[in-house]
């Protein structure tokens, strides 16, 4: 089947880049595509082999599981799961033993789906887990999918932000340890990301006057100083600034009783100051069922909010949920992007 232009669907086709072929990613992928009323939403493909998607169906007894594997994106069929073949030789599966040759692959079925994302012949793409130790090499130096594909896409900035139904939360600093946080915060990185995360729930989301939340940095946002002097040197000047342009950016709430009291209620988006302080609320009241969505780098991406989970891994007992969720995250999104281009 012809892409893009060509093709007579208008199903969003989305990429799934296979992750760790070792942990839980082929699992969880196949697990949620096993349900066939899917393909009534959208195109599945998947970056990886035909052996390696083989070998999961028969662990899982999953036989009925059936795909369409070609060798490109231009060969994809419209209703049916597609397999590309990113790889052709035979590569020695472990399930629950990450190593380089499971990075190695995982590289490859990333920068595969990547490729065909940044060409305009995806619509969206979901990325499995990976494992940021054994993905890294001298040409990919990076913490993990978000700052990849910030940099792939070319874009100033990125916000990684994780949603589920209503809730959405963001994080100013993402994968740096906790000591480095106060000295990567800054005013142009808290009014960066802020932006970020009000484009996307205007354009992405489609909320007309989305209304969001900051985080403080330290307890009780830093208590008029006590605590800290990061909340009303930093944070606070970045509220106002964002007021006095007309949005409902407001804050700085301390973290513990905005989630505690349900005041989280109230907003379209939450702007957490670093990694856990969004993470740990979220994964708690999403209980794993959430996903990750990269901001502000102009295409689709999401993925499911848990990693490779080695311990899982081969014995067919990963939950898809998260994974289905990050499906029909992108599906959505996609097509929300699909509307706005067509107008």
């Amino acid at each position: 089947m012809k892409q893009k232009n060509q093709r007579n669907t208008t199903k969003p086709i989305i990429g799934i880049s296979i992750g760790d072929m070792n942990g839980i990613g082929p699992e969880v992928t196949i697990g949620a595509l096993s349900d066939t009323r899917m393909l009534k939403s959208f195109v599945p493909v998947i970056y990886a082999s035909g052996g390696l998607i083989s070998y999961y169906r028969k662990q899982m007894k999953t036989e009925q599981f059936s795909y369409h594997q070609c060798e490109n994106i231009n060969d994809i069929h419209l209703k049916k799961i597609n397999v590309i073949n990113c790889w052709t030789e035979r590569v020695e599966i472990q399930p629950g033993s990450g190593n380089e040759e499971s990075g190695k692959y995982a590289r490859v079925s990333l920068a595969a789906a990547t490729e065909d994302l940044k060409a305009g012949k995806l619509d969206g793409m979901v990325t499995a887990p990976l494992s940021k130790e054994f993905v890294k090499n001298d040409e990919f130096d990076f913490p993990g999918h978000t700052e990849y594909l910030t940099k792939v896409f070319e874009a100033s900035d990125s916000l990684m932000l994780m949603i589920l139904g209503e809730l959405r939360v963001g994080v100013v600093t993402g994968h740096i340890p906790l000591k480095e946080v106060s000295h990567k915060l800054t005013k142009e990185l808290v009014q960066s990301k802020t932006e970020i995360l009000l484009q996307s729930l205007m354009n992405d989301f489609v909320i007309k006057k989305p209304k969001i939340a900051l985080l403080g940095l330290n307890p009780h946002a830093g208590e008029n100083g006590i605590l800290g002097s990061e909340d009303d040197g930093i944070i606070v000047p970045v509220i106002e600034e964002f007021k006095k342009k007309g949005n409902l950016v407001m804050g700085p709430f301390p973290a513990d009783g905005f989630f505690g009291s349900g005041q989280f209620r109230n907003f379209d988006g939450v702007l957490a100051m670093y990694h856990d302080q969004g993470l740990i609320p979220f994964k708690t009241l999403t209980g794993g069922e959430g996903v990750n969505f990269t901001a502000g780098i102009n295409k689709i991406r999401t993925s499911p909010a848990h990693g490779t989970a080695y311990n899982l891994a081969g014995k067919n007992v990963a939950d898809v949920t998260s994974m289905r969720n990050a499906l029909f995250a992108a599906i959505y999104l996609a097509r929300n992007k699909m509307q706005e281009e067509a107008l």
